[in-house]
């Protein structure tokens, strides 16, 4: 039996292939499993969301997609990257809801979006920040959504938008910066 990739199954999943779904669900769980643990880890120590959970809902969603037809391994990664931002700020929104004083749910943010200095960061001001910055550059506020809440790398990222790699490269440091003075701003960073 010849072993199908991620996006070969999606193609006969698309075209109607129930049995391609079974054959994608472990290929892909690894990655979505990866993608929540990289997230949970940034989140404050004791965060109630588990991993499983995370992965949990957050495929349920990405397979009950109708209307998305998925391109390929990137794209559907990219959609997975967008369900974990919206399933993560949602928790977060309840979990601040429920606090009295209205507490905020702070993450530990990575080399990859942060200064040295900083180490925690209110999740909602991030959705919020991006959101903004989307509405600014869609380009840029995409780019940071698939390689923050997603992983994806450059070249992964350039492929999944269909521009050059030179060009994320650059919308991702030009984002970056954008983003943390407007973190800064308005004093999403904690201690």
């Amino acid at each position: 039996m010849v072993k199908k990739d991620v996006t070969t199954l999606l193609v006969e999943w698309r075209q109607g292939n129930l049995q391609a779904l079974n054959e994608l669900t472990p290929l892909v769980y690894d990655e979505l499993r990866r993608l929540a643990d990289r997230q949970l880890r940034r989140e404050r120590p004791g965060h109630t969301l588990q991993s499983t959970a995370l992965v949990h809902e957050a495929y349920l969603q990405l397979v009950d997609q109708r209307r998305v037809h998925f391109q390929d391994r990137d794209h559907f990664f990219a959609v997975a990257a967008q369900i974990i931002r919206r399933i993560l700020v949602g928790y977060a929104r309840k979990r601040n809801a429920s606090k009295r004083g209205g507490g905020r749910t702070m993450l530990t943010v990575d080399e990859s979006l942060a200064v040295p200095d900083r180490q925690d960061i209110d999740l909602v001001a991030v959705d919020e920040a991006l959101s903004s910055l989307s509405e600014l550059d869609p380009q840029q506020g995409r780019i940071i959504e698939l390689r923050f809440f997603g992983g994806l790398t450059i070249e992964g990222t350039a492929k999944f938008l269909g521009i050059s790699s030179s060009t994320v490269t650059r919308d991702w440091t030009v984002a970056r910066s954008w983003l943390y003075r407007e973190l800064n701003r308005k004093g999403a960073y904690g201690s």
